[in-house]
């Protein structure tokens, strides 16, 4: 987990799963579990990975199986954070402190905290240790310790953010100096940039844009502004047909899309930005800023890089249908960890917890999984304060709709969808 605590991938929760199966949103009446404390024993019939938005999910939903007490989350964070909203907290929509909530409210209860790192796995002992060397042992493993955020690799960061004028919305600690940089747009180039490694929730590099687009206008102060997208990836968007309704956003509203650019320094006493063009390895350009938004490289967390349960870049090595271990029949993974090939977000935690769970059930009776998971996917693009378009796909980049309308179409009911129901389903919903 991120050192600034448990944080859920960005996106909305499944539409179709949340809104139209009301009898999956039973709250648990039960009081709330609260005691952190170090491994209470020895060994564990499922013991859960990561405390994010994934760990929590099926946490809940294994305590119901094999009973209280007999399952516990490894997670060193005391606060639980819902991220999704921090692509409205840099724009200025909402407040850091609704997006966090104590770790110990969320754990489940019955549910061991055991408040550790994780700092080696052992599959074939079907063991892993944490710090000062206590050895947790488990007869199931659920790996959901998410992903990690790398500003360091960005030449001048992450120190660069001591200065005015840089933000990025991926962190608790740089969230709200996006808000302060936009507040402070006199005139120039307000950048926005995409890394050249895997990310959680792809939309929200470029939703802060439009977001910073739409407050400009409001000020008055967009005439003086020159917004622009650098991006790495060769594509707005990876789904064709949302990828076309932003590009005619970006056309209506004047912005800039520079493909294939890559954020490699940035110079923040200088308000200087420097990319590389990866078509053009080695080949470099300069831009000066007045508001400059950072999306770090991220990867998979470091206990998982050369792990016996990962794959040779790093992530939890799961078959991509029924979320089980390809090598270790006991070992699970979910969420932002795993290779699977679908956008990391909560979304995706959401409709991959409903399969892992049959997955599981079936694995706990020596049955094979039959429930498969299709790469489900939502990424809700805010367009403006008002607007998004909601996004919703498979592992094919197909669209995978949940309402009878053109989701590709900036709609205001999915904006209070994303900014007002959004975080209360998660909270009293897919958490419990």
């Amino acid at each position: 987990m991120s050192a600034v605590g448990a944080v859920s991938s960005c996106s909305c929760l499944h539409p179709g799963v949340w809104l139209l199966k009301p009898g999956m949103q039973k709250m648990s009446s039960s009081g709330l579990h609260t005691a952190a404390r170090c491994a209470a024993k020895d060994y564990y019939e499922v013991l859960v990975l990561g405390g994010g938005a994934g760990g929590i999910a099926m946490s809940a939903r294994m305590k119901r199986k094999v009973g209280a007490g007999n399952v516990a989350v490894v997670e060193p964070s005391k606060t639980h954070y819902y991220q999704p909203l921090w692509t409205l907290v840099g724009g200025g929509a909402k407040q850091l402190a609704a997006s966090a909530r104590p770790m110990g409210s969320v754990m489940p209860k019955g549910v061991e905290w055991i408040k550790s790192q994780v700092t080696a796995l052992d599959p074939d002992k079907n063991c892993v240790l944490l710090e000062n060397d206590i050895k947790v042992s488990y007869k199931y493993l659920i790996i959901a310790l998410g992903i990690s955020l790398h500003y360091e690799k960005i030449k001048g960061l992450p120190e660069g953010f001591n200065h005015p004028k840089i933000g990025s919305n991926y962190s608790v600690h740089t969230v709200e100096k996006t808000w302060k940089a936009l507040q402070d747009f006199k005139e120039g180039n307000a950048i926005f940039t995409f890394p050249n490694t895997p990310v959680k929730c792809a939309g929200a590099p470029q939703k802060i844009m439009y977001l910073s687009d739409a407050y400009l206008r409001k000020t008055g102060k967009r005439s003086k502004a020159s917004i622009m997208f650098n991006t790495s990836l060769g594509v707005v968007f990876g789904v064709k047909k949302y990828a076309d309704a932003l590009l005619e956003v970006i056309k209506e509203r004047n912005l800039a899309v520079n493909y294939k650019h890559n954020l490699i320094e940035v110079r923040a006493d200088k308000q200087e930005a420097v990319f590389e063009n990866l078509d053009k390895p080695g080949v470099t350009e300069v831009h000066q800023y007045e508001m400059l938004h950072v999306t770090p490289p991220m990867g998979p967390p470091a206990v998982l890089i050369n792990s016996p349960v990962s794959d040779e870049s790093g992530w939890v090595d799961v078959d991509k249908e029924t979320l089980q271990h390809k090598k270790y029949p006991n070992v699970f993974g979910i969420g932002d960890c795993t290779n699977l090939p679908t956008s990391k977000t909560a979304a995706a935690v959401a409709a991959q917890s409903g399969v892992l769970d049959k997955t599981i059930s079936l694995v706990m009776k020596n049955e094979l999984p039959v429930k498969k998971y299709d790469g489900y996917t939502s990424c809700p693009l805010v367009t403006g304060y008002n607007k998004v378009i909601l996004a919703e796909f498979d592992y094919n980049a197909q669209p995978l709709e949940t309402f009878p309308i053109d989701q590709s179409k900036e709609r205001t009911t999915m904006y209070h969808m994303k900014a007002d129901m959004m975080p209360l389903l998660y909270w009293n919903a897919l958490l419990k």
